[in-house]
């Protein structure tokens, strides 16, 4: 076993804000390579959030955010497994950087499953109007067609939007580094966006 420098450790640590022997065992196994280590401690994170996600999230809290200048305002339902987590600061600062988030990306839905379907299949018409005279096969076409509407996803569904703090990182993604490092699932129940004159 490769012998792994504590400063090594600790810079891991403080990107990933995870233990010191996950972040040891992330080192080890990537030979001392850090962005390797990084990619293998967000993977353990994602199974560690869907091995959770089944789990009942019966506390939790409600966050307001107003956005400087007081004309944007946003209250998001983040939901834990125990009042333990709920009340812990790195689920407080979440709630906080997606209330910036929301306010400054907008989206509409949470999830791609919470898209009305009307306005769905409304920009799938659209869509499919603008390439039928392409010219492609309608492999081709579908294949397009799939790209814009995980696209359109990015755009309106909050969890699919790249997050306004770390643009490597879905929202979706941040969540689940969180549930990793507090070991319970964590959800965005819901948020409402408002701003004045809208």
């Amino acid at each position: 076993m490769a012998k792994i420098d504590v400063k090594l450790i600790q810079e891991l640590r403080d990107r990933t804000g995870l233990g010191m022997m996950d972040c040891k065992k992330a080192l080890v196994e990537t030979d001392g390579n850090v962005e390797k280590a990084v990619e293998i401690l967000r993977k353990k994170g994602a199974a560690v959030a869907a091995k959770r996600s089944g789990k009942e999230t019966a506390q939790g809290i409600v966050y307001a955010y107003i956005h400087p200048g007081d004309q944007v305002g946003v209250l998001v339902e983040l939901n834990t497994e125990t009042d333990f987590v709920a009340q812990n600061d790195q689920v407080k600062q979440l709630a906080r950087d997606l209330g910036m988030h929301i306010a400054a990306m907008k989206p509409l839905y949470l999830a791609p499953a919470d898209v009305d379907q009307k306005f769905l299949e409304h920009e799938k018409e659209i869509i499919k109007a603008q390439l039928a005279d392409s010219g492609k096969p309608e492999k081709i076409i579908d294949q397009i067609l799939e790209g814009k509407l995980k696209k359109l996803y990015s755009d309106i569904c909050l969890l699919n939007q790249t997050f306004v703090k770390n643009d490597q990182m879905t929202v979706e993604q941040v969540l689940q580094e969180l549930m990793a490092k507090m070991g319970e699932n964590i959800k965005i129940n819901q948020f409402s966006r408002f701003e004045v004159g809208a």
